[in-house]
Parts: C-alpha cells; structure tokens; sequence
C-alpha cells in the first residue's frame, strides 16, 4: 500500500493519461471505423477498394510497428506532433479497422429490403445509410465495439515506450526507487482494471437501452 499512497500523484498523472488516450483514441477510432466501414459497403468501387485495402493492411500490423511508422515516419514528410498526438493517431487508426469490421457485421445483418425500400422513396446512399441502415446495424453492433475499445485502453500502454505519459510507465521511476516491483504492478493493473470497468459499464448501459432483445 505504501508504494500507492507515497507515489498517488505519480499513478494519478500516469491514469489520466491513459484516459486520454483512451477517449482520443476512441473518438477516433469510432469516426474512422464508421467512415470506413460505409466505404466498404459503397456502390463506387474505389471506395470498396480503400476501405478493404485500408482494414486489410491495419490489422496485419503489429500495432508497435505501426507506432513506429506514425511517431518515426511522419515527421520525414514535415507533420511534427507531440508524441501523446501520434500516439492517438496511431492507435486510433488501429482500432478503426476492428470497428469498421464489427459495423460491417452489423450492415449486413439489416434486411436488404430495408435499403431497398429506401432507395425506392428517393433517399441516395448515403441517407439510406445514415438514416435507415446504421441505426439498425448499430443495435447488434454495440458488444464488439465495447470490447474493441476494451482493448484500446490496454494497448494504449505501448505510448509509454515513446516518450507519452501513462499508467504502464508509472513502475520505471517507482523501480529506480526501489519499490517493490509486484506492488507496483499490482497497483498499475487496479488502475487499467478502473479504466477497462468503466468502458464496459457504459456499453452495458447502451446495450441495455438501445441493444437487440434477447
């Protein structure tokens, strides 16, 4: 107990930190996946074509590797950012393509005569997704991303090898000082236990209201 209550500021500043990115990452990931998951379904080839290659290249790279590639590569070509940005770049991006699978999933679970009747009062594509086919996918939807998000939240611990404040990073500086290194652990995986609680419970809350009955 002592190595949380002497370093409480310490495994407070590294918690936020993976809140942060865990929201950022998430809001991100959630816009890009649902973007792409209407470009996987679109009538105009090219957009079928981007949205395949980019959930195919996304999810056979390790996420470390991609880190890389974002906090390393980019500013080669004049985007320098604060490493927390690329990092929710990073990891947003990674998530968008297992968000853009699971709203797949749940397209294709809506009745084609629901676009069908749609399309047949007018509504172009884009309405027919947005306004009858996304809402229904959405409902089936909600457990996938629960846990997609879940695993954000845990892969987020890859930022603090790049310089980006977080939970995991808290035990190098506690180590230095000598503090006991399962204690420190044990405390660190409370704190993720605390964030990954959370995400669960809101979806439960949105499954329970807006989810398929069973």
């Amino acid at each position: 107990m002592n190595v949380l209550l002497d370093n409480l500021s310490l495994y407070a500043e590294g918690l936020l930190g993976t809140v942060e990115l865990t929201v950022y990452a998430s809001l991100l990931a959630l816009a890009l996946g649902f973007l792409m998951a209407a470009f996987r379904v679109a009538p105009v080839r090219s957009l079928r074509a981007f949205g395949t290659a980019w959930v195919t290249v996304l999810r056979n790279t390790p996420l470390t590797l991609l880190f890389f590639a974002v906090v390393l590569g980019l500013p080669r070509f004049g985007l320098v950012l604060p490493f927390k940005l690329f990092a929710i770049l990073a990891l947003g991006c990674y998530t968008s393509a297992f968000i853009c699978e699971a709203v797949r999933s749940g397209i294709n679970t809506v009745p084609t005569g629901q676009g069908e009747a749609a399309r047949s009062l007018g509504m172009t594509f884009p309405q027919t997704l947005g306004i009858v086919v996304l809402p229904q996918a959405f409902r089936s939807v909600i457990p996938p991303i629960g846990s997609t998000l879940i695993a954000l939240a845990k892969n987020s611990a890859i930022a603090g090898a790049f310089s980006v404040v977080e939970l995991l990073g808290v035990y190098k500086p506690l180590n230095e000082l000598g503090y006991s290194i399962i204690w420190t652990f044990f405390w660190i995986a409370v704190g993720y236990l605390i964030v990954t609680l959370s995400i669960s419970a809101i979806f439960n809350v949105l499954e329970k209201h807006y989810g398929v009955a069973r």
